[in-house]
């Protein structure tokens, strides 16, 4: 059987120069983060079956990486369905795992806990650009506060590091699951109906309010319905005004407390914002996810088609572990989204350490070997970053490559002249 050189489909091999990017993106995020009070944490790649098919991720529980299970335990004959095979999986995302962990540790943990997790997740998607089936995902999450400062918090962190890298024209996108349901009320679904509606209306960006008009008429829905809820869309402000607007027009369907909370997050996070970013109130945000519970929010940019950043409060995951609810709210980074762009732009990361770069002549004799090897130590002392190669034929190009890869001084060394060093 031949040997392939092309990584599975859906994954990649990564470049030196993408890694360098990569790597300082995370230490970027690490930094930014920490800062307003986040902890590293860490969770399992493979995580118990039963957890991944929990019916909390929505359609990602039909992209999971199942896995096997070993030895004595896989007993194909006796097999009647596919769960007495498989007792584990890939996360498909950070969320799951970061819910098992807090109620495996919440006494050990300070209350909120706000937690930094980065590491990658695994879906059997479709690949496309900037979408991977190997993906490395950046979340922080607070655990354990149930007021809007949790979400003001997540909001200012994740524009803030948006910020450091130099992205403008963005937007945060924010709604809340509770103003979607009171839409939806006050224009006559039913309860039952709610999630279908829902999964048709976040379509409005793609085929506009005609083709979710439509949609809607085909799957049943009353025609007074459809057009009493696609008006409310056309009326509301997408800005405080409009959530004002909604909390006088849906009267007992949509509670003050939503109302006003989604205001105070607004207007808190435009007043305390560390950089230029637009934010708006987008009553056809919808998420997917299936466990989110009231506030959703996510970024877009102009220079991208789709989401760099989303999450949302996720008031009763934990409590499936522990039967007891526990408030909770995330905001995770499209990584690779991120790094793409970055990548296309030409971004070239900051660096204040200068690079120093040593050609050897072939036949170097030990001595001479070990004068530049004294002088590189010492250069590495003073802070520089330094390359030692030999010499290669073409040596104007080979210089030209190393000025390209950032070498500022680049230094011939020849069995005669390594005693000036």
């Amino acid at each position: 059987m031949a040997l392939k050189k092309k990584p599975v489909t859906g994954m990649k091999d990564m470049l030196p120069r993408e890694m360098e990017i990569r790597d300082y993106v995370i230490q970027l995020i690490k930094d930014t983060y920490k800062t307003y009070g986040f902890s590293s944490m860490e969770t399992p790649c493979v995580e118990h079956i039963e957890n991944l098919c929990s019916k909390q991720g929505g359609d990602n529980e039909k992209l999971i990486f199942k896995i096997l299970k070993r030895g004595e335990k896989l007993k194909i004959e006796d097999a009647r369905e596919e769960n007495d095979l498989v007792d584990g999986g890939l996360r498909y995302d950070l969320t799951v795992p970061l819910a098992r962990y807090y109620a495996n540790h919440s006494n050990e943990l300070p209350s909120p806990f706000k937690a930094l997790q980065i590491g990658n997740v695994w879906r059997a998607d479709r690949p496309q650009k900037g979408r991977f089936r190997q993906f490395m995902q950046c979340d922080i999450d607070i655990l354990g506060e149930p007021g809007n400062l949790a979400e003001i918090e997540l909001i200012l962190a994740t524009t803030a590091m948006l910020g450091k890298l130099n992205f403008k024209n963005f937007t945060v996108c924010i709604n809340d699951r509770n103003i979607l349901k009171a839409m939806a009320a006050y224009s006559g679904f039913k309860e039952v109906d709610y999630d279908e509606v829902f999964i048709i209306l976040d379509k409005m960006d793609k085929i506009g309010p005609d083709g979710v008009a439509k949609e809607l008429e085909e799957m049943g829905y009353s025609k007074e319905n459809v057009e009493t809820y696609l008006k409310l869309f056309d009326e509301v402000a997408p800005d405080v005004s409009g959530i004002r607007y909604l909390k006088e027009k849906l009267g007992d369907c949509l509670s003050d407390a939503t109302a006003d909370g989604m205001e105070m997050i607004i207007s808190s996070v435009e007043a305390a914002k560390e950089c230029e970013f637009n934010i708006k109130f987008d009553p056809t945000l919808v998420r997917g996810q299936s466990y989110y519970t009231g506030t959703i929010f996510e970024v877009t940019m102009d220079d991208f088609g789709g989401s760099v950043a989303g999450g949302g409060r996720y008031d009763k995951m934990i409590g499936k572990f522990t039967g007891q609810d526990t408030p909770a709210c995330g905001f995770s980074i499209g990584f690779e989204r991120i790094v793409m762009l970055l990548l296309e732009n030409g971004y070239e990361v900051p660096s204040t350490r200068k690079k120093k770069a040593y050609l050897l002549e072939k036949k170097m004799p030990k001595e001479g070997m070990l004068k530049v090897l004294a002088a590189a130590k010492a250069d590495r002392e003073a802070g520089k970053q330094v390359l030692i190669v030999n010499m290669k034929k073409n040596k104007k190009f080979q210089k030209e490559q190393l000025a390209e890869d950032g070498y500022e001084e680049i230094i011939d060394c020849y069995a005669d002249s390594v005693g000036e060093l």
